[in-house]
């Protein structure tokens, strides 16, 4: 049985002087100095009462221009892999998760760092982030023990199109 269809509407968009992806961090943490903001729209304002309390935020994201594929070459990497073993913005859905640091509320902008999103970004959700309740010890991870060595010099290309 396939389950009903899903629809969401966003709550915000990312004001970012990227306008490509071609070129553009493609973490977070690669990206600790690109700034960017997020517009809160005016039904949703509300729902950041006591968001300054908090240093880090995890935004979740629809990557608009990004294409759905069930494998690709991840950035960071020149073999293929299943989508849901990588970060790669094309996938199902095209859900995207920035874990950003908050800089400043202005009214219902949020101004941030550590942007990897492209201007327009529809934002669907906004949340904490909580180390004792987000950050898990591990040495298991995947294909990522190779791959993340290629970080700080890897940018975004049109692979994902």
């Amino acid at each position: 049985m396939t389950p009903d269809p899903i629809t969401m509407r966003p709550i915000g968009v990312i004001r970012s002087p990227f306008r490509a992806t071609q070129g553009m961090p493609i973490q977070t943490v690669a990206a600790a100095a690109a700034e960017g903001e997020l517009e809160v729209l005016e039904e949703f304002a509300p729902g950041l009462r006591d968001i300054e309390g908090f240093e880090y935020l995890i935004l979740l994201t629809h990557l608009h221009q990004a294409t759905e594929k069930l494998e690709v070459v991840p950035f960071m990497d020149t073999v293929g892999h299943g989508v849901f073993a990588t970060r790669a913005p094309a996938r199902p859905n095209r859900i995207g998760l920035s874990i950003v640091r908050l800089l400043a509320l202005q009214g219902r902008v949020l101004r941030f760092a550590g942007n990897d999103m492209l201007d327009g970004t529809p934002v669907l959700d906004i949340k904490p982030y909580v180390p004792l309740l987000d950050v898990r010890a591990t040495e298991r991870i995947g294909w990522f023990a190779q791959g993340l060595q290629r970080l700080p010099s890897t940018l975004a290309d049109d692979r994902m199109k």
